[in-house]
């Protein structure tokens, strides 16, 4: 049975400042869902805000995972229930190199870490290196990514793309029942919006529900979505098909300014 990730009447913001308004949105695994708006409409926030990111306070609603309420979750708990979160701007770590990090989260998300084995070898709470590397090796043929990345330290002088490239290799690796991106297509030229998208595509199936959250229907072009959502001000305004994401490329966000108000900015 396909899981379901559903956002229900959600109000949350910063320090008693009202970001989200009422976001409703239903998510099923095998579906895709672009949502769409201005910037300071609180896109990002929302997806922070899934995620459990500590510095947003829900004020009412919920988020329902198969129909329980994940809102005491910790982000780790949250990413252990099969959700994933891409950032807009992932951090570099000097040191860490790229193998290691997703060592440590494969084996944080499939619950080794969490076993107790006092006795055993160092590592040993760890996936198994061997398996390991044969599913990360897998999985960087699988993007069209060099082996050489592994060794590299986490986004430690990384372009934008290969930034991007990396937090689609960890969605591969985490295998998670819902995805969302957070403008993943931010700062890229066409190239490198071309080879994440292809790598998304690469992933999309009937496990995996995705949200992607963008300014642009240029990503679209390579991800067709089965629905769009307009987001303004707090809330999701307008839903379509992929049309509406044509329709806004044509046209911009002025109408909708004009059909629901000049807001209030928020980040």
């Amino acid at each position: 049975m396909a899981s379901t990730l559903e956002i229900r009447d959600l109000h949350a913001g910063v320090e008693g400042k009202e970001i989200l308004k009422g976001v409703n949105l239903t998510l099923h695994q095998g579906e895709i869902h672009a949502l769409m708006g201005p910037n300071g409409s609180g896109k990002s926030t929302l997806a922070y805000v899934i995620m459990g990111h500590p510095q947003y306070e829900v004020y009412s609603g919920d988020i329902l995972l198969d129909g329980e309420s994940i809102l005491d979750m910790s982000p780790d708990e949250r990413a252990r229930a099969g959700i994933f979160l891409a950032f807009q701007y992932p951090v570099a770590i000097p040191g860490v190199t790229v193998a290691h990090f997703l060592r440590q989260a494969v084996s944080a998300v499939r619950g080794y870490t969490a076993q107790k084995n006092t006795n055993g070898p160092v590592g040993s709470n760890l996936i198994p290196l061997r398996e390991f590397r044969q599913e990360l090796n897998e999985k960087m043929r699988m993007l069209g990514i060099d082996p050489s990345f592994a060794r590299r330290y986490l986004n430690d002088g990384f372009s934008g793309g290969e930034k991007k490239r990396l937090e689609i290799l960890q969605l591969a690796m985490l295998r998670p029942k819902f995805a969302i991106l957070d403008e993943t297509d931010s700062g890229l030229d066409i190239d490198a919006v071309r080879a994440v998208a292809e790598g998304v595509k690469q992933l999309v199936g009937p496990d995996l529900g995705v949200l992607i959250i963008t300014h642009y229907q240029r990503i679209l072009n390579y991800i067709e979505p089965h629905y769009v959502h307009v987001f303004y001000d707090g809330r999701i305004v307008k839903s379509g098909g992929p049309e509406l994401a044509h329709e806004l490329e044509a046209q911009g966000y002025e109408w909708i300014r004009r059909e629901f108000g000049e807001p209030v900015a928020h980040a």
